[in-house]
């Protein structure tokens, strides 16, 4: 309606999950953890996970350089290979693209009481959006 402001609420606390996902652009295939930290312990646990799902396969996970990606105390599985991003590049990720549809469909405009609720909700979304192989490869 012309002339009317729509009210949004907005979210001022400062707590953090993580989530960390990697794509296949060939066949649509994710692997998605919740997080409460990212760390290299956690980046570990990722990549033991990642490794496991997929243990027919060769990766090349592309990833950008924080901290928790160049660590020498990184355990990268056999299968796991490591392909870095050149520095502020992130278009190149292909997995970017999923948290552009995350941030744009599924959280835009919400605020949640909890941080276990974010969890809850971006369990669903992940979930919803990574159900369609073929959305995920275009």
């Amino acid at each position: 309606m012309k002339g009317v402001v729509p009210i949004v609420t907005q979210q001022l606390i400062r707590e953090y999950t993580y989530i960390f996902n990697a794509v296949c652009p060939e066949t649509g295939i994710t692997c998605s953890l919740i997080m409460p930290r990212a760390d290299t312990g956690t980046m570990n646990i990722f990549l033991k996970t990642l490794s496991k799902q997929q243990q027919n396969e060769r990766i090349i996970l592309c990833m950008d350089k924080a901290g928790w990606h160049t660590t020498e105390q990184l355990k990268m599985p056999n299968n796991v290979i490591a392909w870095y991003l050149p520095p502020y590049s992130p278009e190149l990720n292909p997995v970017e693209l999923i948290w552009r549809e995350l941030r744009a469909n599924y959280f835009n405009n919400k605020t949640f009481e909890t941080l276990y609720m974010v969890d809850d909700h971006l369990v669903y979304a992940i979930n919803d959006l990574t159900k369609d192989l073929e959305a995920i490869k275009n």
